[in-house]
């Protein structure tokens, strides 16, 4: 079953996540993004974090609803959304879907997909969503869920990524070795039916624009 982690960053088209919300087992909010549910008309199973960007009104909703709220001090060494992360995995989540995880501040986007990468080493599935972006985080093999013209960039997150194959790509891929200190697998063009990518060993974010991009 798959758990939700709504974080407090960019949307976009909110009818886009509405029509989704009721695919979860458990919502997991970090901190603003109960305003956020609230928005989506969604009642969350816990809210986690300092609650220093979560607005009064929304607290007091979400209190009167019965919602858990798992506090944690403002000077601490993990970010809400990790948090969030890290009490699905205690709840034994193995497939998450965090809404908000991109948006515009770089640092944020950094530390969702750098963090997101370690659960993956614990055999837990996380997937980034929004209206015009998808980012999965591949080990072994994903088939994009992508249409001829979509734009995908891969990124290592290990030092080395290799064995790295592309087939049903503008750019096929045939082995190759990807490193974390010079990315150049980005801004390839689907070309065919269920495109693949596959690689033997290290982690890939794979980035799906779900239209053509600049």
């Amino acid at each position: 079953m798959k758990y939700l982690v709504i974080t407090n960053g960019s949307y976009g088209d909110l009818d886009w996540y509405r029509r989704r919300a009721g695919q979860f087992k458990k919502t997991v909010c970090a901190d603003g993004g109960a305003g956020r549910a609230r928005e989506l008309g969604i009642i969350p199973d816990w809210i986690v974090g300092d609650m220093d960007s979560i607005r009064e009104h929304d607290r007091r909703f979400m209190e009167e609803a019965g919602v858990s709220f798992e506090l944690h001090p403002s000077e601490k060494d993990s970010t809400d959304t990790q948090i969030a992360l890290e009490l699905v995995e205690r709840e034994g989540g193995r497939d998450i879907v965090v809404w908000g995880g991109t948006g515009s501040r770089l640092d944020h986007n950094l530390s969702n997909i750098f963090s997101a990468s370690s659960f993956i080493d614990r055999g837990i599935d996380i997937v980034f969503e929004s209206p015009d972006l998808t980012v999965y985080f591949v080990k072994k093999q994903l088939v994009v869920p992508g249409l001829p013209g979509d734009t995908v960039s891969l990124i290592a997150l290990d030092n080395r990524v290799s064995g790295v194959d592309l087939s049903g790509f503008k750019y096929p891929l045939d082995k190759a070795t990807l490193e974390i200190s010079w990315q150049w697998a980005v801004s390839n063009i689907i070309t065919g039916e269920s495109p693949v990518v596959r690689l033997d060993s290290g982690i890939l974010a794979v980035f799906h624009y779900k239209k053509p991009v600049p």
